[in-house]
């Protein structure tokens, strides 16, 4: 991306209101002028105004005038949001006597450029347009980061985002603030690291967030180990692609066609499951801490249990023990596999087990049984009791292990094992 001072980017055709509804007052700040200066492209609309007087008033004049929605974000700060098809308008109180001032208060200079659509100009007190053009992340003053500490995680998500490097003297300083970020609401922090963990050059900033000091304040036991699997994770990923066709690498983790592979969630947890500490007690309050959710806890706790069993058994599974792995794994198998090979855990034996995944007819991993528990009913005269979801398993495992492959054969399986387990 290449920064540009052409106004043509900023052209009124572009909002999605007519412009004299827009006061002369009011400025498009924020990181929607510096996308548009660096010809960025943007699927969704996202517009923020500044301006020094009747906030609220213009949001809903417009929104009116459009049949748009309308919503006050914040009362006391007056901060106000129109809805449009094609996107969202945000509008704020000007911070401040003057749209400099207001700028000044800001996080990183390249955030603190200004844009007057009346007048066509661009407002640059900080030089941020200078450091667009060198693609660094500098701050405007310490005490804005510490404002809001959450400055300090998101220089690292703004140098991953936009391909950027943070300035020496910036980042130095971020480090010494590190501790403050355990000031920040976990859901904010969440935020932040879950952008990283969703595109390619998340990796190494997460990597430079750990060697400044502000991820072990997230993840408490997280060390040099943690961090090179992470790395391992990424290659691990190029590998899978070489190996698999991108059909089959999109239906494993889930990947929509036209998808960036990082999109995919699955992904995304196993480079979660990096950070976390190997201990499954400890992993859990950690991302109970961030406040993750309930199906990413389970996800994440699910792999490192099957994780440390893979680590313990090795090269001894049976096919009943790999039965119970895509059993208790099920939708979490490719995270699992993916985080087995980025720790090269027996890769010959989860390549395998790919292969049984992505294979709809195989019996290791998508069994279909072949007699239900009405047929142990009806057909051999057995009580409904928990010992008959036991005595399933045992028949699926018979057919997963070769030992019965028809109706029948499954009904003697059944009707033998009764015999011989007096439970029954």
């Amino acid at each position: 991306m290449k920064p540009s001072t052409s106004i043509l980017n900023l052209s009124p055709d572009i909002l999605p209101f007519d412009l004299e509804l827009l006061p002369p007052t009011a400025y498009l700040v924020g990181g929607s002028v510096r996308d548009f200066l660096l010809n960025a492209e943007r699927d969704y609309l996202d517009l923020d105004f500044v301006l020094p007087e009747l906030v609220i008033e213009t949001a809903k004049k417009i929104a009116n005038k459009y049949n748009a929605g309308f919503v006050v974000l914040d009362a006391e700060r007056k901060i106000a949001r129109v809805v449009f098809e094609e996107g969202t308008v945000d509008f704020a109180q000007q911070e401040g006597e003057t749209i400099e001032k207001d700028l000044r208060r800001r996080d990183f200079t390249i955030n603190a450029i200004a844009y007057n659509f009346h007048q066509q100009k661009l407002i640059d007190p900080l030089n941020g347009l200078e450091d667009l053009q060198t693609k660094t992340i500098k701050m405007i003053r310490v005490e804005n980061l510490q404002d809001d500490p959450l400055r300090l995680l998101r220089a690292y998500r703004q140098a991953a985002q936009l391909n950027f490097i943070i300035e020496a003297k910036t980042r130095k300083k971020i480090a010494q603030l590190s501790s403050l970020i355990t000031k920040v609401a976990a859901e904010r922090v969440q935020t932040e690291l879950n952008y990283l963990l969703k595109i390619s050059r998340g990796s190494k900033w997460l990597i430079a967030i750990e060697k400044d000091g502000l991820l072990k304040y997230c993840f408490s036991a997280i060390d040099h180990n943690n961090l090179k699997l992470l790395k391992s994770i990424d290659e691990t990923i190029e590998l899978l692609l070489n190996w698999l066709n991108k059909d089959e690498f999109n239906r494993l983790f889930k990947v929509n066609k036209n998808q960036d592979i990082y999109d995919s969630l699955l992904v995304q947890r196993s480079r979660l499951t990096c950070l976390v500490s190997n201990n499954t007690e400890v992993a859990k309050k950690e991302l109970i801490h961030l406040k993750y959710s309930n199906q990413d806890i389970k996800a994440v706790i699910n792999v490192l249990k099957s994780l440390n069993a893979l680590e313990t058994k090795y090269n001894n599974l049976n096919l009943r023990e790999l039965y119970f792995f895509f059993l208790e794994l099920g939708d979490y198998f490719p995270i699992f596999a993916l985080v087995s090979l980025a720790k090269n855990i027996n890769n010959d034996l989860i390549l395998n087990l790919i292969y049984h995944y992505l294979d709809p007819q195989s019996k290791l991993a998508h069994p279909i049984p072949l007699i239900t528990g009405h047929d142990l009913i009806n057909q051999l005269n057995i009580k409904p009791s928990p010992q008959l979801g036991q005595l399933l398993t045992e028949v699926i495992i018979a057919q997963v292990e070769g030992k019965v492959s028809t109706k029948q054969e499954a009904l003697k399986f059944a009707q033998d094992y009764i015999v011989n387990h007096q439970s029954y």
